[in-house]
């Protein structure tokens, strides 16, 4: 791993990619958190989609609710997006120094296990980007440093990792799928149909991966954000009696059963709409922006 320009490249490129489509992020995850039994404060069904749920945030909250959590985003995708892309690039490197003898197997593999170190090192500001999307649903509304140190003293520092656990599976999946999905597809294009290696290829690339990436990984995404979302004091804080418990779920997988019982399995697929309308733009910035930066440099 002596090469740093895929970290580099990766980390900007991500942050771009972020900047460009974080208000279909934020709608999405007002989707993926309401209607849920489990909780009374997010039981009713505010937004009937993404559009809607685009103006009645914008309505409601202003343009600035639409940006809720972009530092904490932006902090996540210059760690996750570098060493994801970093590793994912220099794994592959090693095990295949000649990429004409690269195959699915062994992509996937790098995919995933980049996915997974990028997501566990970064599972902090991911669970800040999703507390700060959905602060009206939980009430009131904090800065990035005020979060911070509430999650800090409420729920300690496993706090932070709420959710690590379906948000490393979801990482896993999404860089597991994604990127082989993009290198085969460029691939496919450039060998098969004989294309060349320009913004036109990488644009049909990057969208196509971007759908397959939404299929696999909407449902664990639903879980991971209602994982991340829900709150678990600390003992000394509740026999204070300074905070009300709030049931929880369990474990992802208890999470995944109790949402298909109650909500049916079609509520594993909330927020696909803006998923697969965020995941094709970001997609299609993130791989545009890293393959014009290699060109650079």
């Amino acid at each position: 791993m002596n090469d740093w320009r895929p970290f580099i490249y990766g980390g900007i490129a991500s942050v771009a990619a972020e900047s460009g489509t974080f208000p279909i992020d934020t709608t999405k995850t007002r989707l993926q958190v309401q209607g849920q039994t489990i909780d009374a404060r997010l039981k009713e069904i505010k937004y009937r989609g993404m559009i809607h749920a685009l103006k009645r945030i914008y309505a409601e909250e202003g343009i600035r609710a639409l940006y809720s959590g972009l530092v904490p985003a932006l902090l996540r995708q210059s760690a996750y997006g570098t060493i994801k892309i970093g590793v994912y690039y220099s794994l592959k490197g090693i095990i295949v120094p000649n990429p004409d003898d690269e195959t699915l197997p062994i992509n996937v593999f790098c995919g995933v296990v980049a996915g997974v170190v990028g997501s566990v090192i970064s599972n902090p500001t991911d669970v800040l980007k999703v507390r700060m999307q959905a602060q009206k649903e939980n009430g009131g509304r904090e800065t990035f440093t005020q979060a911070f140190v509430k999650i800090y003293k409420q729920e300690g520092v496993p706090g932070l990792w709420r959710g690590v656990s379906p948000t490393a599976q979801r990482a896993a999946t999404v860089a597991g799928v994604i990127l082989p999905a993009y290198d085969i597809c460029k691939f496919q294009l450039r060998h098969n149909l004989h294309l060349e290696d320009s913004m036109s290829t990488h644009f049909m690339a990057s969208f196509a991966a971007g759908l397959v990436g939404a299929v696999f990984s909407t449902p664990i995404d639903v879980v991971k954000t209602r994982m991340m979302n829900q709150k678990k004091y600390k003992p000394s804080l509740l026999k204070s009696g300074g905070v009300e418990a709030a049931p929880i779920y369990k474990s992802s997988i208890d999470c995944l059963i109790q949402t298909v019982k109650s909500e049916g399995p079609r509520a594993l697929y909330k927020g696909f709409c803006p998923t697969w309308v965020r995941l094709g733009p970001w997609n299609i910035i993130f791989f545009m922006m890293y393959e014009q930066l290699k060109k650079v440099y």
